[in-house]
């Protein structure tokens, strides 16, 4: 008797998915739909668990490289690194899976269906799940995203490393505490404009297999069962034929918080009916009630279990492990030493200098003495970030500066402080209990190392985030009390200090920055972040990265956390003068631009511009410069700035590159009131340099960004949105 035609590997994926759900009974389909979908023993299918995360290294399965946290990636700046650490990443995935599934494990993050990356907008720095987006700016997360969506896929369209699965869609960045129930209002303008792009180039041009729902209503809609998102938009004008899967528990919510609907019938329904296929929750179970009751048809969960199997099958996972490549990658790999280096280099480029005083900066390796002081300089946990793997051995900022000076420099560590106090006095008996033996290591080394910040207990996801006051975000996003008093303690003590900041998102520290000789920012760096941090701190390596996300003063420069609309948020609509400046970051050596020009001075509308700048390494150090291209126009309605371009290159000292820029269409179209993209007629000015023009902020970032204008002629050039 002939195999079936949904086990010939020979047949396209389309014709073995339909012939295998063909074969199902409908109780069968549905089980199918749930992120747990259970093994059919009678056509020899095994069971699959599609939850996995890969946020910045497999995650929540055991050991695996851990990569600097998903916002430390956007501050490279670097396209080909991005892809590269996620082509490791699905390496690992494979050899991780297939070694399980040998020893009969296939469980809840041991697949292939990875829900990552994040490209929502970092629009608030309150916002406790920002460190796992790309920044605040849509063409630099469209850039990180696609880049991450191919280096997780590969390159064979037909033979996909892993599936891809960009989250969350759409309008979707907090408050935590809210989602469940919350309707983010935006406007035509602002969601076409700032809250989509990611996500139809990662669609569109990344060619992500999947995509996941978002928690929320948007504009009234559930996202999971949004017609204008689901069906209008991403299939519909994106022309998506990947599956959606659900926010865990976002289901429910239907009925749940949102009272959109008024019974798990109905919800589950409604999600599949409008594009929903893959459920992670409990309540897609109940179509089998649906279908009985007319709410959905037989044929609608047959498109969905297709579209699931389909993916199956495009990973290989029905046919023979030894036919495959994909499954041979041996286990050796996961946390090796290439990709231990691969993580280091990743640290090293994620760092952003915000301040370096009279160059205290570098630090010269044969210090006498050097204090090490802060609860975050020997923290283990706070180099990973949430969506974490765990790490074989890593590296703190304390260990990577030990590692780093010379034998007869001691290094005197003192934690100084819990880091923070709880409002019960839990984790301390006095404020400054710590703060003796921190003033007394200050006293006795000639400069101070003050490892300061935030960690994953403080700000993420709703339910994670154990010490935080508002189930993940960060009202108050100065440094935590204590730690504000452990700086002004030490900082009497007059000896010079290095400010280390980790954290996940925007810290307002300007009394700190006006204290400190130096600041440098330093993320949640990964397992290899303490090292990465010090090749900085010694001079190993220029810093090289540059803000994916406005620093603001305080909290009271930004509209109300609810608030979706644009007006006032990142840099690109901000009008008061941050603290530190998206794009921003300081250099060891320095550069010098020259000759920015464009290919003509006026093109049609729709056309593709050619703009090119000359960089010079002027200084003294090899380094890698971020040159960055921005655009505005007279009298063009839209942001204050915008992000066209970047480019991350590397310039041994005197040497001058010219760096080419094409802006297409898209890049120097605007969005109007409607919704409508077009490119307008008018007057231009494109800028470059290494930061943005942002005369604010003149005194803090220097000169020396160029300028040149043309002209847009002819009729509005309509574009899709």
């Amino acid at each position: 008797m002939p195999a079936p035609a949904f086990k010939d590997p020979n047949l396209p994926v389309e014709t073995r998915a339909r012939d295998l759900v063909a074969r199902l009974t409908l109780e069968e389909k549905i089980s199918q739909m749930v992120y747990n979908a259970p093994a059919i023993p009678r056509l020899d299918i095994p069971e699959y668990n599609w939850w996995n995360e890969a946020l910045h290294g497999v995650g929540r399965a055991g050991v695996a490289t851990v990569f600097p946290q998903a916002i430390g990636l956007a501050a490279t700046f670097d396209t080909a690194l991005v892809h590269g650490i996620a082509s490791v990443i699905a390496d690992e995935a494979r050899a991780k899976h297939h070694e399980l599934a040998r020893q009969g494990y296939r469980r809840q993050y041991q697949g292939l269906t990875f829900w990552s990356p994040n490209v929502n907008i970092f629009r608030d720095p309150r916002w406790g799940r920002g460190q796992e987006t790309f920044g605040e700016d849509p063409w630099l997360t469209g850039r990180m995203g696609v880049a991450f969506v191919r280096g997780l896929q590969g390159e064979d369209p037909r033979r996909p490393k892993v599936v891809a699965t960009p989250k969350h869609f759409a309008v979707h960045s907090g408050p935590e505490s809210m989602r469940h129930q919350f309707d983010a209002r935006v406007s035509p303008r602002d969601l076409r404009e700032t809250y989509l792009p990611a996500f139809r180039d990662c669609i569109v041009e990344g060619h992500a297999l999947s995509i996941m729902g978002a928690y929320n209503r948007t504009n009234g809609e559930p996202c999971c069962a949004s017609v204008t998102l689901l069906k209008k938009i991403l299939r519909g004008e994106w022309g998506f034929e990947g599956y959606v899967v659900s926010d865990c528990g976002a289901i429910a919510d239907f009925h749940l918080h949102h009272t959109f609907t008024v019974s798990p019938t109905q919800s589950a329904a409604l999600a599949v009916r409008n594009g929903c296929d893959l459920e992670c929750g409990s309540v897609f179970p109940s179509l089998l009630g649906a279908v009985a009751e007319g709410l959905v048809t037989e044929k609608e969960i047959d498109a969905a279990v297709e579209r699931l199997f389909a993916a199956r099958l495009l990973l290989g996972m029905l046919d023979p492990c030894d036919s495959d490549a994909r499954a041979r990658i041996p286990y050796s790999v996961v946390d090796s030493d290439p990709h231990r280096r691969l993580a280091r280099e990743a640290a090293r480029a994620s760092v952003v200098l915000l301040k370096n005083a009279r160059g205290i900066l570098p630090l010269r390796k044969d210090i006498a003495r050097i204090a090490v002081i802060g609860p975050n300089a020997d923290d283990r946990e706070v180099l990973l970030g949430n969506y974490a793997g765990q790490p074989s051995r890593s590296l703190t900022v304390l260990d990577g500066i030990r590692a780093a000076v010379s034998p007869s420099t001691r290094v005197v560590y003192a934690r100084g402080s819990e880091l923070q106090r709880d409002a019960d006095g839990l984790w301390a008996e006095r404020v400054d209990d710590g703060f003796g033996e921190a003033l007394a290591a200050a006293d006795a080394s000639e400069v101070v190392v003050l490892v300061l910040g935030i960690n994953s207990r403080v700000e993420g996801e709703e339910g994670d985030a154990s010490a935080s006051k508002w189930q993940g975000d960060r009202i108050d996003i100065r440094l935590p009390a204590v730690q504000r008093q452990l700086f002004a303690a030490v900082a009497k003590k007059g000896k010079p200090i290095v400010l280390v900041l980790l954290t996940g998102s925007p810290l307002a520290v300007p009394e700190e920055h006006d204290a400190a000789d130096a600041v440098v920012l330093g993320w949640y760096p990964g397992e290899e972040g303490g090292g990465g941090i010090a090749d900085v701190l010694f001079g190993d390596a220029s810093p090289s990265g540059r803000l994916p996300v406005t620093f603001v003063r305080s909290a009271s420069q930004l509209p109300p956390f609810t608030d979706y609309a644009m007006a006032g948020r990142t840099y690109r609509y901000l009008e008061a003068e941050p603290l530190y400046p998206f794009g921003y970051g300081l250099s060891y050596t320095s550069f010098r631009y020259s000759g920015l020009v464009v290919d003509r001075p006026s093109i049609e509308a729709g056309a593709d511009l050619e703009a090119s700048v000359s960089v010079t390494n002027t200084g003294r150090r090899d380094s890698h410069e971020v040159v960055q291209l921005y655009l505005d126009g007279d009298g063009v309605s839209g942001p204050l700035r915008q992000l066209v371009g970047f480019s991350r290159v590397w310039l041994p000292r005197g040497a001058t590159e010219v760096v080419h820029f094409t802006l297409g269409a898209r890049q120097m179209s605007r969005v109007d009131v409607e919704g409508r993209r077009a490119v307008h007629p008018g007057r231009y000015h494109l800028f470059a340099g290494g930061r943005q023009p942002d005369s604010r902020s003149a005194a803090l970032t220097g000169s020396g960004v160029l300028q040149v204008d043309f002209e847009i002629t002819g009729q509005p050039r309509d574009l899709p949105a």
